[in-house]
Order: structure tokens, then sequence, then C-alpha cells
């Protein structure tokens, strides 16, 4: 999928679930943890609000969220395309949304406590 195409399918979950469209910019970073290219599911992302040079997006794999400092990593939303292609169409949702995909099973929902931090 190309970057036009992932903006449209981006565009197009946020309207389809009432929220606010807030790109996530090829150029930008998001933190990730190693085991996402390990193919463990489910695939959990939260979205922080924008600082810096980053997206707010934090993106796991597996059941748990550990609290290893060096559990993220930084990575430029252009390769998230090599690492997890599944998940580029939920990073236009906006700031405090999580989601969750394990196969054909999706989920997304607000957390207003992700706007706290």
């Amino acid at each position: 999928m190309n970057l036009g195409e992932v903006s449209v399918a981006q565009q197009e979950l946020c309207r389809k679930l009432g929220l606010a469209f807030s790109p996530a910019p090829a150029h930008m970073k998001v933190g990730i943890a190693r085991n996402v290219r390990e193919g463990l599911l489910p695939l959990n992302g939260v979205r922080h609000a924008p600082a810096g040079d980053t997206t707010g997006w934090y993106i796991w794999a597996g059941e748990h969220l550990s609290d290893d400092p060096d559990f993220f990593v930084p990575l430029h939303v252009e390769h998230l395309e090599d690492w997890c292609p599944q998940v580029l169409r939920f990073l236009g949702l906006p700031p405090g949304t999580r989601f969750l995909v394990a196969g054909a099973h999706e989920d997304v929902w607000s957390d207003s406590s992700l706007l706290d931090a």
C-alpha cells in the first residue's frame, strides 16, 4: 500500500468510528517494541499527544506491556511497512486512542488517561 492509499484508509477508519483524523507523517517517529518483528499477537497501539518529532504512538506485540525503559525503540513511520504494515491504517486515529489487532479481530477504543500523561 502506498502512502496515499494508507492516508485514505486512515481517514476512512476515522470517519467510520466518528473520530477526528490526526495524521502521523512518515518522517515522524513512533515508539515500537522489538517484539513486533517476532510475529506475536495481539498487536497493541496507544497514542499520546504528539511531541517534538514523535507521533505519540507506542506499538508493541503480545499480551503484556513491559516496564523496561528499553522496551520501546524509536522508528520512523515510513519504516513501519517493513515492521508491521497491518498497523498503518490505525495511525490516523487521534491522541487518546488505543487499538488491538489479532488476526481478523480488530478493536479501537478511546482512553482519556493517555491525554493526562
